[in-house]
């Protein structure tokens, strides 16, 4: 079978109560962009990585990571600055790139990186893109850890920035981005999310305090739980309607699907407080089993990936990995199924984004 102008047809994925629904996706996914393509063939059909290696070295030139990289200045930057313009800067087109999962490698995102680094201030081993606020954030500083991790930036003040935000976790077990600046102390789902990606990439590519890496995850996975990722923890009520739609990109802000989609890439073990969650995620797939882009977040672009309203292979391909997690956390969990493995991220998931 041929899908996705590839010759290396679909797989059935692994066994589960929801291999059904997510195998009737899977050519629908591969005649999407290379960016789907690839994550569909490791996360959901486990093939080997000979099979998508040729997908994944596309989104470089072709598709969405193509136009992406083909917009970088000569200067390395995108968007005439680092984190602004939303969401056309230098930060947000190279989140963009992680999440298409270009190679690590790639010399012209790694230049971008570096720039950020070398335009941002610091602060205690925090930074900021700021020029007015003599402070370190936590969101900014996360971001730039999480692509320096992944684009592989070997430079001293990645490990000073990653040490800034294990010393700056909260009592709760998150972060908050207005902590430094206001004093808060609850954290804030927005800036948890970031932090909780930033420090899993780092703990994957192994940096230095792998074992302090591990006790933050353990930690911003429990401030999450006890708010069952969208819910006050006093009243039980839904912080904010707007988390449970689900974006793509989601550029800051934390949704129920970024949220799930991070357990499942760290291989988290189940929790009966995700149900919530992950009915609320059910209750948004469309009848042909598909799940679409609810809402955008205002700001410029460079183009629109996809139409709000229909049908996203971005929160298909997300959602589905989420239930293929789930499917073996609660096998785990319920023991009918094989021990997980002591490793920073899932097998499945490792690298995506």
């Amino acid at each position: 079978m041929v899908a996705g102008n590839h010759e290396m047809g679909p797989e059935p994925p692994s066994s589960g109560p929801r291999a059904a629904e997510i195998e009737a996706q899977i050519p629908w996914l591969l005649d999407g962009d290379a960016a789907i393509r690839w994550q569909t063939r490791r996360d959901l059909l486990d093939q080997p990585q000979d099979a998508y290696t040729r997908d994944r070295a596309a989104v470089s030139s072709t598709g969405w990571g193509g136009r992406l990289l083909g917009l970088q200045a000569p200067d390395g930057t995108w968007g005439g600055g680092l984190y602004g313009p939303k969401w056309t800067s230098t930060t947000y087109t190279l989140l963009l790139l992680r999440r298409c999962g270009l190679d690590p490698t790639d010399p012209d995102a790694r230049r971008g990186v570096n720039k950020l680094w070398d335009g941002a201030r610091y602060f205690d081993g925090g930074l900021t893109a700021a020029v007015t606020i003599d402070l370190p954030e936590a969101c900014i500083t996360s971001m730039y850890v999480a692509l320096a991790c992944y684009f592989g930036v070997d430079d001293p003040r990645v490990d000073e920035a990653i040490a800034w935000l294990l010393d700056n976790q909260l009592a709760d077990g998150g972060w908050n981005c207005q902590t430094v600046r206001f004093g808060d102390q609850h954290s804030s789902f927005h800036t948890s999310i970031s932090a909780l990606e930033a420090l899993a990439e780092a703990r994957r590519v192994g940096r230095r305090r792998q074992s302090a890496l591990a006790a933050a995850l353990d930690g911003g996975r429990e401030f999450f739980l006890a708010h069952h990722l969208y819910r006050s923890h006093r009243t039980g009520e839904v912080v904010d309607q707007v988390v449970t739609r689900l974006s793509f990109p989601p550029r800051w802000r934390f949704d129920i699907l970024r949220g799930l989609d991070h357990f499942a890439s760290t291989d988290a073990p189940w929790d009966e407080r995700f149900q919530d969650a992950l009915d609320t995620l059910l209750r948004r797939r469309h009848r042909d089993g598909r799940w679409p882009v609810q809402q955008k977040h205002a700001g410029r672009v460079w183009f629109d990936m996809e139409t709000t309203g229909g049908p996203s292979r971005w929160n298909t391909l997300r959602a589905l990995r989420v239930l293929r997690w789930v499917d073996r956390a609660q096998a785990v969990h319920t023991g009918h199924g094989p021990l997980r493995h002591d490793h920073p991220v899932s097998a499945s998931c490792q690298n995506s984004w």
